[in-house]
């Protein structure tokens, strides 16, 4: 039976020779021996039968030499339910077969190898349900532990292995216990089974069934991945080298695992085998895994457990080479899959030491660092950092400058596009000539993708192979305009930027963008409509232009239809408390848009009129004088969010003084939504106001309401 499932073993060739090839790999007299079987194999009237039938094939029919029609017509014959019973007997020890149990194991277990190497014949229902006794074998050890090498756990895994392989592969075989017994095998320290173990579970560990698993059996995994830790530490540099890779399988996803002092263990211990491989001369093709295992590493717990600052700088430092080096080719130059992995690997290095340039300060003026932080760096280390960072980024709007449209769905492209957005939101002050100069790929890019005009599959698959938190949902097409958004909101303020920005149409592609999201956002219950950073940011931008091009502002139609959004809903998000700081973008965005607006020839449209009188009530919701004679307090509904929307609510009342200016009509619902009586009757009480900041504001906007002698 062996000889039928081992590629490269053959069989002793049939006697009486010459015969010519029949063409499906087997020779005429095969053909003919295979034929007698079959017809005996379906006419079989007990098992003796069968068995006979099918010693004769995989003595004279190797599984090399048999095609898939063939293997299914063996499949046919037999059908799933005598290997499976040969399992059962050999696992109950019933000596009824007359043969020993290890001997009925290693057929069954022939057999099933052998089917399984076809994917609809691994997927057959009666094959899946063998799955916990070939799991079971594996955790507990063989049958048989006298009869060496044949105790079928090499089949076992050529099984088990097959059914991985089948798209929902992954899933059959967590939901019937594959961690668990594949940990519990690899942790039975037999070579041949801690090799196929490790790789199978590296398959389960990948992709969509990655976080299903360590949600399900977080104990099993960080008791191998600590293993795994001790196992790196002790190994010989080649070794330790191809650990790298594998180590990235093993490590949990961002946000699921517990982080533990167990954890944090395994961590730590593996950083401290890496810092004398970093240090080391490395060819590009052995620092690739150790960059990529770095990254995963600042994935889970930052730079807390790097190490010394000057090994921070030394990893930065080695992936922005890397970087250079792959990215400053020339154009045309394709960049190998295995290049790609490990700049994208960089990129996350890169971002995680942006990230603590935010932290600590590592600036143009850095703030002093905690006194008990190993890992911070000093003023000179933080200005070497933020200079290596510059370079690399360079060469990344280098790269970016050379990508044509055909390659937009690429996720390499996705990978460089996300990464340098992550500088952007710091840093437009650097480069600025260059990123000026890349703002028609970065809106092309963002705007083709929204548009659903690139090919998404790719992507989609990327965002779940990789561990960022905020790559856990679907792709949406918005996930390249959202990276975007912080950068353009920097931009939209200078003038240079600004003037590339509205030749690239870009506050249409902005409200495109808003008016997408609330379809999506309208559509959600209470608990389910959860603040959208992005839509936040998106106003920001807009207000931007909003403020400094009043001309562009009255005579593009996409303002129009922002106002028709707003209109739609502010009235609904003013009863929403968990979108309040939304609520305030549309409001104080609405309203600076209407202060440069003409009154209309006829009657007010109805979406206007609801706008402003949501406007006006949300804005009177924000301060409360109380009862009694005091300072003007923060209403308690806006006193959580009071830090990020004190000025847009300013900015929305002295605008509401240029929309009374601009829009006389709009006087009358000053008076009748109670803005004004409420105002007054709390300057009146208060003896004191916020700050004077908001006097001014409320100054601002009674003076235009007070000018209305008839109305008010």
């Amino acid at each position: 039976l062996a000889s039928f499932v081992s590629p490269g073993e053959s069989p002793s060739p049939p006697r009486g020779g010459g015969e010519k090839d029949a063409g499906g790999g087997l020779t005429e007299s095969q053909t003919e021996v295979l034929e007698r079987c079959l017809h005996t194999l379906r006419q079989a009237k007990n098992d003796s039968h069968t068995l006979a039938a099918l010693l004769l094939i995989t003595r004279l029919c190797p599984a090399n030499q048999l095609d898939k029609p063939t293997l299914r017509r063996i499949f046919e014959a037999v059908g799933l339910n005598l290997p499976a019973r040969l399992l059962v007997t050999a696992i109950g020890g019933s000596e009824s077969s007359g043969l020993p149990p290890h001997e009925l194991l290693s057929l069954g277990m022939a057999l099933l190898a052998a089917l399984s190497t076809d994917p609809d014949m691994a997927s057959h229902p009666q094959l899946l349900t063998t799955i916990p006794l070939l799991l079971g074998l594996l955790a507990n050890g063989p049958v048989n532990h006298k009869q060496k090498g044949d105790d079928g756990t090499a089949d076992c895994y050529l099984i088990l292995t097959a059914v991985c392989a089948l798209p929902r592969g992954p899933d059959q075989l967590l939901s019937r216990g594959g961690i668990p017994a594949l940990c519990k095998a690899v942790h039975q320290n037999q070579t041949f089974s801690r090799e196929r173990g490790l790789t199978l579970l590296g398959c389960l560990l990948s992709g969509k069934t990655k976080e299903k698993a360590w949600s399900k059996h977080p104990a099993e995994l960080l008791s191998l991945l600590v293993r795994l830790s001790k196992d790196f530490c002790q190994a010989r540099d080649q070794t330790r080298l191809d650990m790298c890779t594998q180590l990235v399988q093993f490590l949990p996803p961002v946000g699921v695992a517990a982080e533990g002092d167990e954890l944090k263990g395994g961590v730590s211990r593996i950083w401290g085998a890496l810092r004398p491989m970093m240090q080391a001369k490395l060819t590009p093709r052995q620092i690739g895994p150790i960059l990529v295992l770095s990254a995963c590493l600042l994935d889970l717990f930052g730079w807390e457990l790097v190490g010394p600052a000057k090994f921070c700088c030394l990893l930065v430092n080695r992936a922005c080479v890397e970087v250079r080096m792959g990215l400053e080719e020339p154009p045309g130059n394709d960049l190998s899959p295995e290049l790609q992995h490990t700049l994208t690997g960089c990129y996350r290095i890169m971002e995680a030491a942006i990230e603590q340039a935010c932290c600590l300060g590592l600036s143009q003026t850095p703030a002093p660092p905690p006194p008990s932080s190993s890992s911070s760096l000093s003023l000179q280390q933080s200005r070497q950092v933020l200079g290596v960072l510059e370079e690399a980024f360079s060469a990344l709007m280098y790269h970016l400058q050379q990508v044509d449209p055909s390659r937009y769905g690429d996720p390499f492209i996705f990978a460089t596009f996300r990464s340098l957005c992550s500088w952007l939101a710091e840093e437009t002050s650097c480069l600025k000539e260059e990123v000026t100069r890349l703002l028609p790929f970065l809106i092309g890019y963002s705007r083709s993708h929204m548009q659903g005009e690139s090919a998404e599959q790719g992507l989609s698959d990327w965002m779940v192979e990789m561990s960022f938190k905020e790559e856990k949902e679907a792709w949406t097409g918005k996930e390249a305009l959202r990276y975007l958004l912080p950068a353009l909101c920097h931009l939209s303020a200078e003038e240079g930027p600004r003037r590339v920005l509205l030749t690239l149409d870009t506050p249409a592609l902005l409200v495109d963008f808003l008016s997408q999201c609330w379809t999506s956002l309208k559509g959600k219950s209470g608990a389910a409509s959860t603040r959208d950073p992005s839509m936040e940011t998106a106003c920001s931008a807009l207000l931007n232009f909003a403020v400094t091009e009043p001309e562009r502002v009255r005579n593009d139609p996409c303002f129009r239809k922002l106002e028709a959004v707003l209109s739609e809903a502010l009235p609904v998000l003013v009863h929403k408390p968990r979108l309040l700081v939304l609520a305030a973008n549309y409001c104080t965005l609405g309203l600076m848009i209407g202060r440069l607006k003409s009154a209309p020839a006829g009657s007010v449209e109805a979406g206007q009129r609801r706008f402003f009188s949501s406007a006006l009530r949300f804005l009177r919701s924000a301060i409360d004088s109380g009862s009694s004679p005091g300072p003007v307090k923060v209403s308690q509904s806006w006193e959580e969010s009071w830090d990020e929307v004190e000025e847009l609510w300013r900015l929305g009342l002295q605008a509401l003084g240029g929309c009374a200016r601009a829009q006389p009509w709009i006087l009358t619902l000053v008076r009748e939504e109670g803005w004004l009586k409420h105002t007054l009757a709390m300057l009146s009480q208060c003896s004191a106001l916020p700050d004077q900041h908001t006097q001014g504001a409320l100054e601002e906007a009674l003076r235009a309401v007070t000018k209305a002698k008839l109305v008010c």
